[in-house]
């Protein structure tokens, strides 16, 4: 296994509490430590932390939304961790959803494609240390430069579900980052972008025996996220259409519940890693099988010790 990664913050554990954990995970296995950014902390602080704690670990944001920054701050934040972990920061970039975009934080959701990639261009020059002064289709900048660049400049890789994403980040990113998929579903997804680019994945991971708790765990997660327009139709192109159309219907209708109910089984087991630690871990190891280069597990709690789960996944 090449990369080995996971989600931190861990959900309910104080960041602070977190670094004797921090520091045994490249003695564990783990290569990687990515950041989460919705309404909990936000993507990069963590990684400043981890950086000091575990300076052998890659580091990635999977994903700083593109919106609820400037593009100045977006350049300034990155280099700002780079420079913590030279060589070992990866920036992972997206346009998010109108949720966290406009009802959070009051900014338009407008041209997503082109937002995406104005800001790669903007970032990839401002990484390098260029002075930029451009009128791009989405923002415009002027006489921007960073004071403290970046040696080197970190890669940076896009959020993409479909073809029109991945193939952007294929073109102008050094890989994508997507979720909520299973194993199957990587060649698809591996197929749309190039050999070069890195596939990253968040997986949902929820380590019990008690496989009716995962997967009321499961529905209630999979109703939050893929009753979102992008996810919808990412899982429509990835076949799930007819499976999850009573969700849809059930959550149109205000039926929470209902929508909850009408998620079969089969969907929840194909998208929430569940199971005994050995068969989480195997089934993680799945995905990279399939085609992913680096599955970053986002543990779901169980009631155990959420730190002592994390050393049980570790493949070492």
């Amino acid at each position: 296994m090449n990369r080995w990664g996971i989600t931190l913050p861990l959900t309910g554990v104080p960041m602070a509490t977190q670094r004797d954990l921090v520091r045994s995970l490249p003695d564990l296995g783990y290569t990687d430590v990515w950041s989460a950014e919705t309404a909990g902390s936000d993507a990069f602080t963590p990684l400043a932390l981890v950086a000091e704690w575990a300076p052998g670990l890659r580091l990635g944001t999977a994903i700083v939304p593109i919106y609820t920054r400037g593009p100045g701050l977006l350049a300034m934040q990155a280099a700002a961790i780079a420079e913590l972990a030279p060589g070992r920061f990866v920036f992972g970039i997206g346009t998010s959803t109108p949720t966290i975009v406009t009802q959070w934080n009051s900014v338009p959701f407008e041209k997503p494609y082109a937002r995406a990639r104005d800001t790669i261009r903007f970032l990839r020059a401002a990484l390098r240390g260029d002075k930029v002064t451009e009128t791009y289709e989405t923002f415009s900048v002027s006489k921007f430069r960073l004071e403290r660049t970046p040696t080197p400049p970190p890669p940076i890789v896009l959020a993409a579900l479909r073809p029109g994403m991945l193939h952007l980040a294929a073109r102008e990113a050094d890989g994508a980052i997507t979720n909520w998929l299973a194993p199957g579903d990587v060649p698809k997804v591996r197929s749309e972008i190039s050999a070069e680019s890195e596939l990253i994945a968040r997986i949902f991971v929820c380590p019990t025996e008690d496989a009716d708790a995962a997967r009321n765990l499961g529905r209630l997660l999979i109703s939050s996220y893929l009753t979102v327009p992008v996810y919808a139709a990412f899982h429509e192109w990835l076949g799930r259409g007819d499976a999850l159309a009573p969700m849809h219907e059930a959550w149109a209708a205000g039926d929470r519940a209902g929508a909850n109910a009408a998620i079969p089984d089969e969907v929840v087991d194909d998208l929430i890693v569940h199971g005994p630690v050995e068969k989480c871990r195997e089934r993680v190891a799945e995905y990279v099988a399939q085609g992913l280069d680096t599955p970053v597990m986002a543990l779901l709690p169980t009631g155990d010790d959420p730190a002592e789960m994390v050393r049980r996944l570790a493949p070492s």
